[in-house]
């Protein structure tokens, strides 16, 4: 694995802890696209240095930690201005990826099928366009080179020409794939219709797997699922369709959130949400919160929602001791306490299960009857399910 170090700021309304929880998920993204963290490095600042991200003295020890562990690339916690990207590789010397490019990078490694991978490129060279000022590229070998340069036309400029072309291309290329998976929504007649939505690594997919019986891919990294899994699920007389979809996470690029649009059109078209929720992960409740905002983003925000608290096998409860007077935590609260108090809310019906070790799984059936039953029968209220 690659040898690098992490980087990130903690402003001033930042929470210590979450600034902590932010690094460690920047740790867990750079394992899953094969590098191994060294060191993490924190800098409390009133707001970014605009030319380095950070300031120079925290700049000059980053420097001497690479320098002495030859280490060559760099990752921040953030998304880096192009002349941010620029002046560090200048003063570090050494290969500079921000939190936007590490996913990129790692949603182009996991992209399988060719709709996937059409995705991701788009996605990349948006990410890219602005950023040529500090790219060494000659691109115009991708297109022929002679005759392509137009009168006076800098290198730059003709890279630029040449990435918004490749951007038009794929544009095009999705399109004629989305008129194609239309088509096939619209052939699955008017079923009910699941969509599992969750923050990555909460085990969407495995869920998936026991509820279909099928074998999707799943595994404890992010990402593990980039396209869209559609599987017919049949629970006693009651059939519907579940599909399974990427994961969301805190600061989603926005370039994935616009070329991946399309294939969240089966949450958009789905009848009900299956909202996964990792219910060890110290910061479920903001994980809930960056899934209902993504959702929001691509206008699903109104669907009904069932949430789905997954991986109770792994909640850890640490009970506070009867004179410690400091303020209960997620992990000083008990499971019980926590179900008591999300199912005592009004705004979604919920479920706490374990995947891992089938745990609640009948309950989970017979709740999902009862959603799709009712649906079905006001979709189709002569048919009484007898077929």
């Amino acid at each position: 694995m690659e040898k690098t170090v992490l980087v990130g700021v903690s402003l001033p309304n930042d929470d210590s802890q979450k600034t902590k929880e932010y690094l460690n998920e920047l740790e867990f993204l750079a394992e899953t696209a094969g590098a191994a963290s060294q060191k993490i490095f924190t800098q409390n600042l009133d707001k970014p240095n605009p030319k380095t991200y950070i300031g120079s003295g925290k700049l000059a020890e980053i420097k001497s930690f690479i320098n002495e562990n030859e280490i060559k690339l760099v990752i921040f916690d953030d998304e880096l201005t192009p002349s941010q990207l620029r002046n560090l590789e200048r003063e570090l010397e050494c290969r500079i990826l921000d939190r936007t490019n590490l996913i990129l990078d790692i949603f182009a490694h996991r992209a399988k099928s060719a709709y996937a991978k059409t995705q991701v490129e788009l996605a990349q060279y948006q990410y890219l366009l602005p950023r040529l000022t500090r790219m060494w590229t000659h691109l115009e070998r991708q297109r022929g080179g002679i005759g392509m340069r137009g009168p006076g036309e800098s290198q730059i400029e003709t890279d630029r020409r040449i990435i918004l072309d490749k951007i038009s291309r794929l544009k095009e290329q999705l399109k004629k794939i989305d008129k194609q998976m239309s088509s096939q929504r619209g052939n699955r007649g008017n079923m009910v219709r699941i969509s599992l939505v969750g923050y990555t690594n909460v085990g969407k997919s495995t869920l998936m797997n026991l509820l279909a019986k099928s074998e999707v891919f799943a595994e404890d990294k992010l990402f593990a699922t980039l396209d869209t899994t559609v599987r017919k699920v049949v629970i006693e007389n009651v059939p519907f369709l579940l599909s399974d979809t990427v994961g969301f996470i805190r600061k989603l690029p926005h370039q994935l959130v616009e070329s991946f649009k399309s294939t969240l059109d089966e949450v958009r078209e789905s009848d009900i949400l299956m909202h996964v929720v990792d219910i060890s992960h110290p910061n479920f409740e903001e994980q809930i919160k960056v899934v209902e905002e993504t959702l929001l983003e691509i206008g699903a925000k109104d669907k009904p929602v069932f949430l789905v608290f997954n991986k109770i096998d792994a909640y850890n409860f640490v009970p506070l001791d009867e004179f410690d007077f400091k303020q209960k935590s997620a992990e000083n609260i008990s499971l019980e306490e926590l179900k008591s108090s999300w199912m005592n809310k009004e705004h979604a019906p919920c479920i706490f299960i374990s995947a891992k070790e089938k745990r609640n799984l009948d309950k989970l059936r017979n709740d999902l009857y009862k959603m799709v039953a009712e649906i079905h029968s006001g979709r189709y209220p002569f048919n009484n399910f007898l077929w």
